[in-house]
């Protein structure tokens, strides 16, 4: 009987039987045929790794490794390898779990067989000039009448068992080959022969392309995610589903996957479109298939559309599409219809105010709520000052959605393995019949309904995979995920995380920033520096739930201006020159900046007055007698050290106990932190170095010193917030905690009061590899543009691309960094995309490739020196002035390769080594040279002896305190709200035909009933705020003054109320100009303080004002302004 597989003849004998055994069960037993698919697969590719001298051997040897290595991906056609890769995933779920695979897919599977074989020996068969012909596919041949006795398809545990005999005699067959090559000498001829056969073949063939089968390998691709979330593709009734129905010919269409739930009710469809379409296209198809569905059944499924790259997923009954990163679960999808009929008002439900009983609480619970249900939005974010509550809401937020059925699994994620302890103990204490887990430290259970972890933990356990191939987090694994004290840094490093879960999110900060480039508010989709609530530090203090600041700063003459040698005693420059005279060259350094105090220099005297200090002004408790609870935020580890040596050197007699250092290095430091915690045990004074900024919540704090710089503002309102905490009785029966005291030793206070708009944040660094990546894309490109080229770039053009690609082709598309931007990463595995590169290309490859994780072995010190290399070579090309400092940084390291001459790899390289040092080699330096610079010693850097930590130097000199001066204004609103105000006059413009804005503006007298539409309308959903956000903001002056003073008074309006009073007086100019001043003042302003006619401009006329001006009518005309004003008020 005829097979596709009858070309296997000769030397291809060896493959023919498993390929035939893949033809033989495709319709019959597709497991079968899919396990050996997968068994052809590794033959072949192993055999070109035994063969093919163009292959390097990857770090593992499984075939996960092998058809991954970057040489194997360059040698196969790129349209050849999504059906490799498909071959290798279904194969393993057919050993590994007890999948269903359906016909069509066993006829997919041995097309991609036959694809591979057929590449394999067209390629690699020696011929006579013309290739080898092999016929086409016949999947007739599938079709044939085949034994009359066929085999069932077999189970995983008979597979599996299948595997085990089949490899003992593929062991037996390596053996009988190792045999017959007689030495290597042999081996290498044959690679050679064969490398002269393939360079022949390939050039006769050109590009070998397989695009027919492009939309099955899309199918098939969805179908591994289906598999992925527990569906069966091949289940019954799943694939093209009859619908009756449909708005063209005979009403019947066809849904390319529908997915039942126990129940044989519809739960979702799946429209699947070509990869070159936005899945978007099939949007009103799946729509009108949804409505057949729903006709027939009674139940509205959800619609996923999906391209096999990009999935989206419309629940219509209540929201707009979505991008989804997979499919639901049978469980997640039953949840989700089942919810859009169990789940509740939100905005009908009352809040525990147990929890959460505050009214500024209640307000952004409220908030988070309505814009989850009115605004049918996914994302919240509440801007809480530190010390008002921000966990128990979050814990609030959870119970009221689970008991209003919109969340079942929550996952809590913060990033201190330290916060996420504390989350869990807040929600165990206030939730205590719910099931938690925290992933840090414990193994999950079935059940947990609230999940805690850090980032990292979450990100290395979202790709692991479970029994059957599904994963143990799927996209819809939780319902809502908490994001606990939310900055940039959260969202630019993890928010593949919020990409990958489709959930509502919760976002808790202290401080959003105001940067639009860097700011958090588009991952809740709001606007800009405009949060879902906001309750700031001031108005937390002026509510009297926190506890303002006593700030004062302390100038430190060493800390701020350095040690300056002419300034210092007689004695004290002995002392200097003995520490830090240079024997060799006589040199002595006129001062030591002040950088280098705390970092490497510790002055005993410095340290001594600012602890002197503390002990005499800080706060005590114990009627006065005893410092009370203490924060240092030290500059490092041995600056904190040393501050508690100096501490117990003044005071022995508390025995080590009272100050000490809190921090990483520090064994046992959570038991430390457990006891400052404490009211009335030591530590009382805990020298911090980055432990204690955040997260720590200790009421009887009353003293921060601040003996570090501080220039981000998140962390410096984070460390003030250690200290804002209520405290009752701290001073004894009645007396509260009124305040407490920050001492500032390095001006930080000055500069967050004198910049409480204009701090920026440092960029986030990209790491050194997405650097690399960007330089060598940036030298690649500007090569491709150079007009002139000489001989050498093409070549080093070349080279760069091939680097680039191949760190393309490295990249796992299973791995969940790299599933969203698979269809960049599939075309630039391509190496053809790479050689004419458009700006667009270059856009989308740093966009979208340049950051996502790719496998090398190369060590830190490699990379970066590539990156010196690339900045050189960029520098040279466009003749930067930031080129000498580049050789200068070769030069130093060429001479720390020098001085390990005694390394033989090292010394292997010593002519070029001394040549970079001398100036004559780089007078004539090409690009060319450079990269021989770089590929020759990227691997020797490491030998080089790394600059160490500065030798700790102790000095005694005499430190000056200055003034102190108590900084005012450090509270205030936060500036990025003034958005707040910006939306408030939007709203009213865009209603400004609301009659009540009418009379308003045309001074008509207003009623309550006026009012209350007004209310109803600004303070509504859709307006910019609540009531309370206005008041806060405007004030609280009567609603219609306050809306007058918003939109003003028309300007005919406010001419009108004056027309009588000009009529019957006959006035000079200069008192027609002060009338004309006050109309103006109403006609922008809205109404008019009388104050006002007594200041600037009015009395540019005359000193007195009015009554200089108008001495007469002064009484009439300020009876005009009352009434003016009296009608923006309630009659």
């Amino acid at each position: 009987m005829a097979s596709n597989f009858d070309f296997l003849t000769g030397d291809w004998a060896p493959f023919r039987e498993d390929a035939l055994h893949t033809e033989q069960h495709a319709l019959t037993a597709p497991r079968t045929c899919a396990f050996y698919a997968r068994r052809t697969l590794e033959k072949t590719v192993r055999w070109l790794y035994a063969h093919d001298p163009s292959l390097r051997k990857p770090y593992q040897d499984n075939l996960a490794a092998l058809i991954h290595e970057p040489t194997f991906q360059t040698l196969v056609a790129p349209s050849l390898f999504p059906q490799i890769r498909l071959i290798h995933k279904v194969g393993n779920q057919a050993v590994h779990s007890d999948v269903r695979l359906r016909p069509v897919e066993g006829l997919q599977l041995t097309r991609a067989t036959y694809n591979l074989l057929s590449w394999l020996v067209r390629v690699y068969t020696p011929t006579q000039g013309a290739p080898l012909s092999v016929p086409p596919f016949n999947d007739q041949r599938l079709r044939e009448p085949l034994q009359e006795a066929q085999e069932a398809d077999k189970n995983a545990v008979e597979l599996s068992r299948l595997q085990e005999t089949l490899q003992e005699k593929d062991e037996a067959f390596k053996a009988t080959q190792q045999r017959l090559t007689a030495s290597q000498e042999e081996i290498e001829r044959l690679k050679a022969h064969i490398a002269e056969v393939k360079a022949e073949n390939q050039a006769a063939l050109g590009t070998v392309t397989f695009e027919e089968s492009e939309a099955e390998t899309r199918d098939l691709f969805i179908d591994v995610l289906l598999r992925e979330a527990g569906w069966d593709p091949a289940g019954e009734q799943v694939r093209e589903y009859a619908v009756e129905g449909m708005p063209h010919g005979q009403g019947r269409g066809y849904v390319d996957y529908v997915l039942w739930g126990d129940n044989g009710l519809p739960l979702a469809i799946v429209e699947a479109k070509r990869t070159q379409k936005s899945p978007m296209m099939g949007q009103r198809q799946a729509e009108l298939y949804a409505d057949c569905l729903e006709q027939m059944t009674g139940q509205r499924p959800l619609i996923y559309t999906s391209n096999g790259y990009q999935t989206w997923l419309w629940d219509d009954t209540f929201y707009p599409p979505r991008e989804v990163q997979g499919f639901a679960t049978k469980d997640e999808l039953q949840l989700m219809v089942h919810r859009r009929t169990s789940r509740k008002d939100l905005t009908q439900i009352p809040l525990n105010r147990e929890i959460a009983g505050r009214y500024y609480q209640e307000e952004g619970l409220r908030r988070v709520m309505e814009r989850f249900q009115e605004a049918r939005a996914r994302g919240s974010l509440l801007v809480m000052a530190t010390g008002t509550g921000k966990t128990r809401v979050s814990i609030a937020a959870v119970e009221f959605l689970m008991r209003a059925r919109w969340v079942q699994r929550v996952l809590f994620l913060a990033d201190r393995t330290a916060l996420v302890r504390q989350a869990k103990g807040a929600f165990a204490a206030h939730l205590p019949h719910a099931s938690l887990v925290n992933l840090v430290t414990e193994k999950e259970e079935a059940g947990s309904r609230i999940v805690f972890s850090t980032y990292h933990t979450m990100m290395n356990l979202i790709d692991e995979t479970q029994q059957e191939g599904r994963k143990r987090f799927g996209v819809n694994a939780f319902d809502l995920i908490i994001i606990d004290e939310a900055h940039r840094s959260v969202y630019q490093k993890f928010k593949a995380i919020f990409d990958y879960f489709d959930s509502f999110l919760l976002g808790l900060t202290a401080t959003p920033k105001a940067e639009v480039d860097r700011n958090t508010y588009h991952l809740f989709d709001l606007e800009d520096h405009v949060p879902t609530y906001a309750y700031e530090l001031n108005q937390a203090v002026a509510d009297e739930y926190l506890v303002p600041p006593r700030p004062v700063s302390v100038p430190l003459k060493f800390q701020r201006q350095g040690i300056r040698y002419e300034h210092l005693s007689e004695e004290e420059k002995d002392a200097y020159e003995a520490t830090f005279l240079d024997e060799e060259t006589g040199q002595l350094p006129p001062e030591i900046d002040a950088a280098a105090l705390n970092a490497w220099l510790f002055n005993q005297d410095t340290v001594d007055k600012v602890l002197a200090q503390l002990m005499a002004q800080g706060l005590k408790i114990q009627g006065g007698d005893q410092l009370g609870k203490t924060i240092i935020f030290a500059k490092n580890h041995d600056h904190a050290e040393f501050i508690v040596q100096r501490f117990d050197q003044h005071y022995p007699h508390l025995a080590g106990k009272f100050c000490r250092v809190i921090d990483n290095r520090v064994s046992y430091a959570q038991s430390l932190i457990d006891d400052f915690t404490l009211p009335h045990k030591a530590p009382f004074i805990a020298v911090s170095v980055d432990m204690l900024d955040t997260g720590i919540d200790v009421p009887e704090v009353v003293n921060l010193v601040f003996f570090k710089r501080v220039r981000s503002k998140t962390k410096f309102w984070q460390m003030l917030g250690r200290g804002t905490r209520l405290c009752p009785d701290l001073f004894g029966p009645g007396r509260d905690k009124p305040f407490f005291c920050i001492f500032d030793y390095c001006e930080n206070l000055e500069f967050f009061s004198a910049h409480p708009e204009e701090v920026r944040e440092a960029p986030l660094q990209e790491s050194v590899k997405q650097k690399v990546f960007k330089s060598r894309l940036a030298l690649a490109t500007a090569l491709q543009a150079m007009d002139d080229p000489n001989d050498s770039r093409p070549s080093l053009q070349s080279a760069l691309l091939d680097q680039l690609h191949e760190g393309v082709t490295r990249m796992n598309l299973d791995n969940f960094l790299v599933r969203p931007h698979r269809q960049y990463v599939e075309a630039f595995s391509d190496r053809t995309r790479w050689q004419h590169l458009t700006p667009s290309d270059e856009l989308e490859i740093a966009e979208h490739l340049s950051g996502l994780p790719s496998p090398d072995e190369d060590d830190e010190f490699a990379r970066r020196f590539d990156l010196l290399i690339l900045n050189l070579q960029l520098a040279l090309l466009e003749k930067t002035p930031s080129l000498e400092r580049y050789q200068a940084q070769v030069k130093d390291l060429a001479q720390g390769l020098e001085e390990k001459r005694a390394i033989p790899a090292v010394n292997a390289h010593m002519p070029l080594i001394l040549d970079l040092q001398s100036d004559e080699y780089w007078q004539d330096m090409t690009l060319a040279m450079l990269e021989t610079v770089r590929r020759q010693l990227r691997d020797l850097i490491k030998f080089v002896d790394k600059a160490g930590p500065r030798e700790k130097v102790y000095t005694d000199f005499e430190d000056e305190l200055g003034e102190v001066t108590e900084i005012e204004g450090l509270i205030q609103a936060d500036p990025s709200l003034k958005h707040y105000r910006l939306k408030v006059e939007t709203f009213l413009r865009t209603h400004q035909d609301h009659v009540t804005l009418q009379r308003l503006r045309h001074n008509q007298p207003i009623t309550a009933k006026d009012l209350e539409g007004l209310e109803a309308v600004l303070f509504s959903e859709a307006g910019p705020g609540s009531k309370e956000d206005f008041m806060k903001t405007y004030g609280e002056a009567p609603l219609g003054e306050l809306i007058r003073r918003i939109v003003g008074l028309d300007r005919n309006a406010a001419k009108e109320a004056f027309a009588e009073f000009l009529s019957h007086s006959t006035l000079r100019a200069d008192q027609i100009r002060f009338i004309d001043q006050i109309i103006e003042h109403l006609a922008r302003n809205g109404v008019m303080d009388l104050e006002a006619l007594y200041e600037p401009p009015f009395t540019d006329i005359h000193y007195e004002g009015i009554d200089g001006v108008l001495p007469e009518q002064a009484d009439k005309v300020i009876a005009i302004i009352k009434k003016v004003n009296k009608n923006a008020r309630v009659a």
